[in-house]
Parts: C-alpha cells; sequence; structure tokens
C-alpha cells in the first residue's frame, strides 16, 4: 500500500501543494502574433481563399512538413473530410480507424457516406495497431487513417504497406502532431494527404482552422474545389464561375486565424522543445512511483506531446481495487492537491452512442443501410478493443506541460504525485467523493 506520509491529504483536509495560479496558460502569444495580426487590420482583407495571409501560411507549412502542397481549411475536421472526399471514399466505402481516437477520425466517414471501421490499439503507443488493419480489410475498404494520437506517431511503414497491397488510400490524421516525427520525417507528410487541425488546444494554435498537405496535383485540386462549394474557377480571369462541378462545402479558413498560425509556426520548434523537455522529466520521475505508467515514445520518433497521459496500475502499486475506481480516485486525489489531470476520450469512440445506435442520417440507418441491404452486417461490440477500453479505464492527462511552463512546475506536479502515492489507503477511501477533476478552458485559451 506504500507508506504513508505525515503531510495530510487535500482531499482529506490539508494544504494543496498546487494553486491555479501556478499554471501558465496556452498558447503563448508574442510580438510575432501582434505583427501579423495587424497586418490583416491595417490590410482590410479579413476572408479569401487566396488572401495574403492564407497563402503565406499554405506555403510555410508546406515547406515545414515538407509536401509539395497544403491548403488552409476551417478545421482539422474538415481537413479530413476533404481528404476523404479527395481520394474518392463514397456511399458504402470502408474507412478504417483506430479505435481510440477524437471522433472526427471517424465521423468524416459518415460524412462521405461510408462506414468507419474500428481497430485496435497498440498497448504502448495508443496508435492504431498495424498487427491487426489486415483482419479489418474486405472488398470494400478504401481508406485507412493512422492517427498520430495526442503527439506520438504512428507505426507507418506497415501501415503504408499494407496500404499499397491493397491499393488503400492513406490519410494521416495528424491534427495532433504538428512537428512530431516518424524516422526522421515530419507526420503528415507521408500518406497520401495529411490533416492538421489549428484549434487553440493544438501545439499549432490559430484559434480555429485546419490543414491539408499532399504531393498531389489532383488531391490539392480536388480539395480546392471540396472547401469552397465545389465552384469551379475560370482559368483565364481566376474568378469563380458559380458553377458547382461538384459537390463542395464552405471549409475556407480566414485571414486573422491564418496570421496567428503563422505567429505560432515560427516559435512552433522551440514550444516543441519545452512540451518535450517537460515530458522527459515527468517521465524519468514518475516511472520511479510503482503503480504508475508514463507514456512512451519509440525510439525512431519524436513524440510532441499535445496531451501528456500517465496510466495507473493499482496491483503494481500494491493496492487491491478496481484499475477504474483506482484511477477514478487517484484523479479526485490529484486534483484536490492542485494538480490539472482529467480524461480527453473517456471511451472508445465505437463506443459512443452514435455508433453503438447506428442511427445515422434521419434514424434511416445510413450509411450502414447501405451495406446491410447487401448482407453485410457491422458490429461495434467493444470487446472488440480490450486495448482501447483498457486505456479508458485507466489513464489520466496531466495538464500544464506546454510551454512557458518548465522546470518549477514540473516539479510541483510531481511533488503532488508523491504526496497521493504515499497515502493511497486515504486516497481510496475518497474514491466516492464529488469532485470532477478536469483543466478549465482558459488554460488553453478556450472561454
Amino acid at each position: 500500500m506504500g507508506t504513508t506520509s505525515t503531510t495530510q491529504l487535500a482531499i482529506d483536509g490539508g494544504a494543496p501543494v498546487l494553486q491555479r495560479s501556478d499554471y501558465r496558460n496556452w498558447p503563448v502569444f508574442t510580438d510575432d502574433d501582434r505583427r501579423l495580426v495587424n497586418e490583416v487590420l491595417d490590410s482590410g482583407i479579413v476572408a479569401g481563399g487566396t488572401a495574403p495571409q492564407v497563402a503565406a501560411l499554405e506555403k510555410e507549412w508546406a515547406e515545414y512538413i515538407g509536401t509539395q502542397q497544403a491548403l488552409t481549411t476551417c478545421s482539422g475536421t474538415a481537413a479530413l473530410h476533404m481528404a476523404l472526399a479527395a481520394v474518392g471514399v463514397g456511399p458504402g466505402d470502408e474507412v478504417i480507424v483506430p479505435a481510440f481516437t477524437f471522433l472526427a477520425s471517424a465521423s468524416c466517414a459518415l460524412h462521405q457516406n461510408a462506414i468507419p471501421i474500428f481497430v485496435d490499439i497498440d498497448p504502448r503507443t495508443y496508435c492504431m495497431d498495424p498487427a491487426k488493419i489486415e483482419a479489418a480489410i474486405t472488398e470494400r475498404t478504401k481508406a485507412l487513417i493512422p492517427v498520430h494520437i495526442q503527439g506520438c506517431p504512428a507505426d507507418l511503414d506497415p501501415m503504408l504497406a499494407i496500404a499499397k497491397k491493397y491499393n488503400l488510400a492513406v490519410i494521416e490524421d495528424a491534427c495532433q502532431a504538428h512537428g512530431a516525427t516518424y524516422k526522421g520525417k515530419k507526420v503528415g507528410g507521408l500518406g497520401d494527404i495529411g490533416c492538421f487541425s489549428l484549434n487553440n488546444f493544438k501545439n499549432l494554435s490559430g484559434g480555429e482552422g485546419g490543414l491539408f498537405n499532399t504531393n498531389s496535383e489532383f488531391y490539392l485540386n480536388k480539395g480546392i474545389l471540396i472547401r469552397c462549394f465545389g465552384d469551379e474557377v475560370d482559368e483565364v480571369s481566376h474568378r469563380r464561375v458559380y458553377n458547382a462541378s461538384i459537390l463542395g462545402y464552405m471549409y475556407r479558413n480566414q485571414e486573422l486565424p491564418a496570421a496567428h498560425a503563422r505567429a505560432q509556426l515560427l516559435h512552433l520548434d522551440e514550444n516543441n522543445a519545452v512540451r518535450i523537455a517537460n515530458a522527459n522529466y515527468l517521465t524519468q520521475e514518475l516511472a520511479k512511483i510503482p503503480g504508475i505508467i508514463p507514456p512512451y515514445c519509440p525510439e525512431d520518433c519524436t513524440h510532441v506531446y499535445f496531451m501528456y497521459n500517465v496510466r495507473f496500475d493499482p496491483k503494481a502499486a500494491g493496492v487491491d481495487c478496481e484499475t477504474r475506481r483506482f484511477r477514478i480516485a487517484i484523479e479526485k486525489a490529484l486534483y484536490k492537491e492542485g494538480v490539472l489531470v482529467g480524461q480527453w476520450q473517456t471511451m472508445p469512440v465505437p463506443q459512443q452512442d452514435l455508433f453503438q445506435s447506428m442511427l445515422g442520417y434521419g434514424g434511416t440507418r445510413h450509411p450502414w443501410a447501405i451495406n446491410e441491404a447487401k448482407g453485410v452486417t457491422y458490429n461495434y461490440d467493444t470487446a472488440q478493443f480490450p486495448v482501447a477500453v483498457g486505456l479508458c479505464d485507466s489513464y489520466t492527462v496531466v495538464h500544464g506541460v506546454h510551454a512557458p511552463n518548465g522546470r518549477e512546475l514540473m516539479d510541483r506536479i510531481l511533488e503532488a504525485f508523491h504526496k497521493v502515492f504515499a497515502n493511497l489507503d486515504v486516497v481510496i477511501a475518497h474514491a466516492d467523493d464529488e469532485i470532477y477533476p478536469g483543466a478549465d478552458g482558459k488554460l488553453y485559451g478556450a472561454g
């Protein structure tokens, strides 16, 4: 059970280790943000698919990732939908996605009347397990969406090989992995299309927005049509002719978010370096505490720690307690000590009501009904994804690894962990207290 500390836990009436004021917020604004945002205001141009800030961001981001082209979009979700539409995914097609991710990695398929097929995750990286992909492929499979989850690169080489074998498009969901590398190459530039988010929470913030990277002229041109209503542009005058040749959407970005993202890009590598240093230090020290499993990064990759996950193992901690209950108890105790912790995804995506009910569009069961009419059945039983289920039972996010937070905050966080794990009997006794862990929106620039 561990030695009981003489220091009384905050959850039991003692003084907390940390205050909210010990945390500094993200994103970090610099003179570059003010300069580029002022350029927008001074120019009088605030929108447009080829506006100055948008065009500059596309060029700079393509160069950063190492692709020939990039498009700005209004969100990472829009970028994912654009990507599926660009590669020709359509009604009844199947798209393979990991069971642990954000909803948009799967719902983008539904927006194309395609069907998400989930695959369980690797127990160390939490990315899609390449060894489980081939079993999920059918004659209806058209695309594979590896997700570089929370900043950790997915194992792309075997996935790209599988995609080549079965003639599948590969769309990298790099919405959480700006600057992460796989075997020396930046993620988002290794598949057919790479998709990024510019949400205020992300390592590269635009407030909102997204990015679509590709080396394909065909996918680029298709993406341009899709993000602007499917409208054609006259080749001579370069003006829209208001003739939609395909089904498109309003997925353009705007000048103010693009300017903010350009300024943030100037500091992305240095801010990522802070995240990596903070995360590595926490990992080194937390690994010394029995019952804590810090995040893993493959040796040939760079993890950029959009989120810093830790898992809890009651057996290793010497506690006779169900895993989920142990995690909940630890979260509550840490939170009362002032540590900003809490879950991000509380369940595997296929466990969400959207997939359990398969009601689809207007309660018609579409898109599933397209193939069900041909005798195909779909089953989102979460027993198929034991690793993802186990992760959701046992993990929490430790907030605050972002710049400008540094070693001082990390040491205080570690102090709180040591305090909590030295008093696990008290912690478990408070497992049912009405405490709701999590970070406030202001920590990440959200109102």
